[in-house]
């Protein structure tokens, strides 16, 4: 079981590279286009940067929001001996909902549908802290 969630996590770190680097490839891409000036990355004052900067770059922040609170959450549950198959399902159910919700704000950017993907992965956030929690303090 510590396999397949600890499985989960690296999938998440491996998202939060890739749109690190599809940030700064979309940074620097818009800086050569002259977009905006190169000192504009003293302040990361981007204003006047397209869209697809604008999205990568708050992509990459969401990337440091409800992930931290599932890292949080299995560094807890690995430990303890705690993983079991409803937990490791619910981890894969929410780094896939923000993989597929990364794959929505960086590309077609559909709010609509990048909300209801956040949404659902809070959701299955909340529930593997629930049964986290039933775990360890009901065992």
């Amino acid at each position: 079981m510590d396999k397949w969630l600890f499985g989960s996590v690296l999938v998440q770190v491996v998202l939060t590279l890739a749109v690190m680097v599809l940030m700064g490839r979309r940074r620097f891409a818009a800086a050569r286009n002259k977009e905006f000036p190169l000192q504009a990355f003293r302040t990361m004052n981007l204003t006047g940067a397209n869209e697809a900067v604008i999205t990568a770059s708050r992509n990459f922040d969401n990337q440091f929001q409800l992930p931290v609170l599932y890292f949080a959450a299995v560094a807890l549950t690995l430990p303890a001996g705690l993983a079991e198959w409803p937990l490791v399902l619910l981890g894969w159910s929410f780094v896939l909902s923000r993989l597929a919700h990364c794959v929505v704000h960086t590309g077609s950017n559909n709010v609509r549908l990048r909300f209801s993907l956040y949404l659902l992965g809070a959701v299955f956030l909340l529930l593997y802290w629930l049964r986290l929690s039933v775990l360890v303090l009901f065992a």
